[in-house]
């Protein structure tokens, strides 16, 4: 699968695979529903607005396989995340926020298999060992002093959450492709009285190999997020929208194109390596909203 899926394939019994991934997305101007809004229609409504964000993750991952039907799986990100803000009156700031994120640990289960179809159900936990107190310097009266940041700027969920899910792959000489559904369930509130919105996440892709050791692949990927329950005491949801837990939830469409390459001989033979990148063709925000603009991944693995 393209290097921005994971939890494609499983792997035979014995066998490990290591892996590394780079992501980036960039966040620029603000939306609400389908449309579309100027700064200063946000400053309408709040003193403060978000105006663009960038966020970087290195996503380290290890999967081992006890039998040829059960992989297990590791994943552990560490996230850096900027945003810059207008205040109503035209000053601007950057907040800022890093750290490791939320632990995953699960497994893959193959279902059915044979030559050219397979089915495997994800399964997955995540462990809140992110932050979600992280502070930066915010406006006052007395210029820019620190404050608890809102709920984009955090990095953890602060919550146990399962990931279930399923998987199918099919592959010819010329052709494979498969489609993958995940889900995120936020079990309880977190320790700052609020729980993130649930969340789906669906894909499909097709992939063509143009040599032996080069493939490309096309990709459309849906998202669906809700709007947080509860809310952060330390925050002010008339100050910036960031800050409205009822303004967090969305839909987006996006599409993505990719290769692989599978290195044939030398040092690093058999090692994969992967490059993906994409842009929203649709997105539906419960905004005001920063917009998503464009994201990629590159990533290393390795099986042994």
């Amino acid at each position: 699968a393209p290097i921005g899926v994971m939890g494609d394939h499983p792997h035979p019994a014995g066998e490990f695979m290591a892996s590394y991934r780079y992501a980036r997305m960039r966040m620029d101007g603000n939306r609400r529903g389908n449309n579309g809004q100027s700064l200063g229609d946000v400053l309408q409504d709040f003193p403060v607005s978000p105006k663009d964000m960038d966020m970087e993750m290195h996503m380290l991952g290890l999967m081992y396989a006890p039998t040829d039907w059960v992989t297990l799986t590791a994943m552990i990100p560490y996230v850096e995340l900027s945003m810059d803000h207008v205040v109503r009156t035209r000053q601007r700031f950057t907040t800022k926020s890093d750290g490791p994120g939320d632990l995953k640990l699960g497994g893959l289960f193959t279902v059915f298999e044979n030559e050219t179809h397979h089915l495997h159900l994800n399964a997955a936990v995540s462990f809140p060992t992110g932050p979600i107190r992280e502070e930066d310097g915010l406006p006052s009266p007395m210029g820019l002093m620190e404050g608890r940041l809102p709920y984009p700027m955090q990095i953890g969920s602060g919550t146990f959450d399962l990931l279930p899910g399923m998987t199918y792959t099919g592959k010819t000489s010329w052709l494979s492709w498969g489609t993958q559904a995940i889900g995120t369930i936020r079990l309880d509130e977190n320790k700052n009285h609020y729980r993130l919105g649930n969340r789906v996440d669906t894909t499909l892709w097709v992939a063509h190999p143009l040599t032996k050791w080069l493939s490309a692949s096309a990709r459309v990927a849906w998202h669906w997020w809700g709007n947080i329950d509860g809310s952060d005491d330390r925050l002010n949801a008339n100050a910036v929208p960031t800050a409205d837990p009822n303004r967090r939830g969305g839909n987006r469409l996006d599409l993505l194109g990719g290769v692989n390459v599978i290195v044939p001989l030398g040092p690093l033979g058999d090692h994969r390596f992967g490059a993906e990148a994409g842009f929203p063709i649709h997105q539906s925000l419960d905004g005001p909203q920063l917009e998503t603009d464009w994201r990629f991944w590159v990533g290393w693995q390795y099986a042994f």
